[in-house]
């Protein structure tokens, strides 16, 4: 693994984001009005157990894993662009290895969600979401977001290897990133759900982002999260190696 080819993805990463942050903007309007308005009306209702937390500050974790992941998703349609303009190919010869590119465009992934979230972090204040006053903890999340971003990256990335169209990208993007977001914890509790989906739901990487994310950000209670680490770097090591073996394919 070279660490210099993963800094290389990540500044190349943060250049792009310095000449245009709009896309960043704009993805944040979909958090917003979950927030600003699915919160409070379902809040209003009290349906939901969420533990005597404000339903708001309950879907805030889940919302803003929605927006990194949708992040990270579509960033195969970063790889598919570079295959067609033959920048994957001019990767191919430099001296690092298949898994060293692999890893390192995923986790620049985890760069942009980083950004995304800072983004989305202040909207949630203004909206009245109390956070768990923790320094500390808003860094550990943080760094669950980038851990957690690679993965779904890399799941992108595989995807891209089957797909040669950017069209065809867009469509597979949002029929994977809507089911893990609604069959996990993020909008409601595990335990409301149908036996079919809780099962799902135990295997769904994003559960455990997001338990691991509530955790840190909103009630404090990190009695689970090494559980919830251990099931991501899980995720994150799985998706990494696949992806690494499809990469040629991507290629061609």
């Amino acid at each position: 693994m070279s660490l210099s080819a993963l800094w290389a993805m990540w500044e190349l990463e943060l250049r792009r984001l310095r000449h245009d942050r709009l896309e960043l903007y704009t993805r944040a309007v979909q958090p917003l009005l979950w927030i600003g308005v699915f919160g409070p009306i379902m809040g209003s209702i009290r349906a939901i157990p969420t533990g005597g937390v404000p339903y708001t500050s309950f879907i805030t974790p889940g919302v803003l894993i929605q927006s990194t992941t949708f992040v990270s998703i579509f960033y195969g349609l970063t790889i598919v662009w570079e295959r067609e303009s033959g920048i994957l190919k001019k990767l191919l010869v430099t001296p690092a290895s298949r898994a060293s590119l692999v890893v390192g465009r995923a986790m620049a992934a985890g760069v942009r969600a980083i950004f995304q979230a800072l983004v989305i972090v202040p909207i949630a204040l203004l909206v009245g979401v109390r956070f768990y006053p923790n320094p500390l903890y808003l860094l550990g999340a943080l760094g669950v977001i980038f851990l957690s971003s690679g993965g779904f990256a890399a799941l992108s990335m595989l995807v891209a290897s089957f797909l040669k169209t950017r069209e065809r990208f867009m469509g597979i993007g949002q029929a994977l990133t809507f089911p893990l977001f609604f069959a996990s914890n993020a909008l409601y509790p595990v335990a409301m759900m149908p036996r079919a989906l809780q099962v799902f739901a135990q295997v769904n990487p994003m559960s455990y982002v997001v338990d691991a994310v509530r955790s840190l950000t909103i009630t404090g209670n990190v009695s689970q999260l090494g559980l919830d680490l251990l099931a991501i770097l899980a995720f994150d090591l799985v998706m990494f190696a696949i992806a690494s073996v499809s990469f040629r394919r991507i290629i061609e």
